[in-house]
């Protein structure tokens, strides 16, 4: 496993050193580059740049978030601008109905949730179903934020403290990520729907 991420990221090496040149604005090109059209390592960009201006770690996250939540605005439009057939062509109907009932009962963490989440989570489908759904644009990209925020927030503590090879690690276990994190949203989702039914109950008492 750590030879593949050694070897991944020597053939980024080139698309890291430019992005480099330009800051903290590197994190952010990059961000708008793989939530738009070309995949990007992300992790290990991050952990790159994290690892050698360690002082700096929010700020790379901040800007990779906010540019993933530009970038994705083009999935996220090509599913507005009438992505229903496109995407019942990749989905079968159980799991379209599954996509839709998600963004009908909580938007927010049903676009929050999978932006938190490491490959090979099927980002970019959820994108492209904010857009089907007409999830409003502004939380939309709040939820991309957040959600990118905290997924690269956690990753940049875990390399100051176990190095820049803890992306092997990440990726190695992202199935079990996936389960605790998926499981962690259940529990908010359960939690925010009680006070909602509480805070209903009371209005009408």
């Amino acid at each position: 496993m750590k030879q593949f991420f050694r070897g991944l990221l020597a053939k980024w090496k080139f698309a890291l050193l430019l992005l480099a040149k330009l800051g903290f604005w590197g994190a952010g090109v990059a961000a708008v580059l793989d939530a738009s059209t070309i995949p990007v390592p992300m992790d290990l960009f991050i952990a790159e740049w994290v690892w050698n201006d360690r002082g700096h770690f929010w700020v790379y996250c901040a800007l990779a978030a906010a540019g993933s939540a530009v970038g994705g605005l083009l999935p996220f439009g090509l599913g507005r601008a009438g992505g229903e057939l496109f995407l019942l062509k990749h989905v079968n109907r159980e799991r379209y109905e599954r996509l839709r009932t998600r963004f009908e009962k909580q938007e927010f963490l049903a676009m929050m949730v999978p932006s938190m989440l490491p490959p090979p989570t099927p980002w970019k489908l959820f994108v492209f179903a904010a857009g089907v759904f007409e999830m409003r644009v502004m939380p939309f990209m709040l939820s991309v934020f957040v959600g990118r925020l905290i997924r690269w927030l956690i990753l940049s503590l875990l390399v100051l403290k176990l190095g820049p090879g803890v992306v092997g690690v990440v990726a190695h276990h992202a199935l079990a990520m996936l389960g605790i994190v998926g499981g962690l949203a259940v529990v908010a989702f359960a939690w925010w729907w009680m006070r909602k039914r509480r805070a209903g109950l009371t209005r009408e008492n």
